[in-house]
């Protein structure tokens, strides 16, 4: 029950963060929210979601095939994992959101196009496995006496996590639809970009303490 616990938590976690920057995909949902309402944006958030989910699995079998690697350099994953999250959280305090603003349609669409045009977006970024890679390492989501079950219960709290993110963006962004200035997206960046820089810097400080202890042994 605590391995189901622990990969539970960490997938939902990981869910989270893979979908919280505000790229494109994110701006499309505010945007949609702000033009179409709260499910076209949510059912763009669902085909995301998909994708994340996907590149996750790519993730997980592609490692599962050098566990003993994992098992024997884990220190050196968390540290370049911690590394990777601060290169990604300096990006975000420098990209801004906005530009990637694209003019609102005026054709209807259904739920389908929704959640096909909020796949084919993220699924068109394949930059997003070294981030997922980063990530796995950083919350040791891969460890070898888990079993194939604890993996399904993992990947399936990723996407879990994903949609959370997705339909709580979605319904805040509704409630204040009237008030919303999408030019705030660029502050949320930096919070994200911020916290994603302070489990960089915890991760690879343990990271270095915990190998220059194994090394002094």
């Amino acid at each position: 029950m605590d391995s189901f616990f622990y990969i539970m938590v960490r997938g939902l976690a990981i869910g989270i963060l893979i979908s919280a920057p505000m790229g494109p995909i994110g701006m499309l949902c505010i945007q949609r929210t702000l033009n179409k309402g709260r499910w076209p944006a949510f059912f763009t958030g669902i085909g995301a979601a998909l994708s994340d989910l996907i590149y996750c699995l790519l993730t997980g079998l592609g490692l599962s095939f050098i566990t003993d690697f994992i098992e024997t350099n884990q220190l050196l994953l968390q540290i370049i994992g911690s590394v990777v999250l601060a290169v990604f959280a300096f990006y975000l305090f420098r990209k801004n959101p906005t530009r990637s603003l694209a003019t609102p349609s005026d054709h209807p669409n259904t739920y389908w196009t929704d959640f096909g045009s909020g796949f084919l977006l993220t699924f068109s970024n394949p930059l997003i496995l070294f981030f997922i890679i980063g990530l796995f390492a950083r919350f040791n989501f891969l460890l070898p006496e888990f079993k194939y079950y604890h993996y399904v219960s993992g990947f399936l709290s990723i996407f879990a996590g994903a949609l959370l993110w997705w339909f709580t963006i979605t319904y805040f962004v509704n409630k204040v639809r009237s008030h919303f200035n999408v030019r705030s997206l660029w502050l949320i960046n930096r919070i994200i970009g911020g916290l994603l820089l302070a489990m960089a810097v915890v991760g690879f400080i343990m990271g270095i303490k915990d190998y220059i202890l194994i090394a002094n042994e």
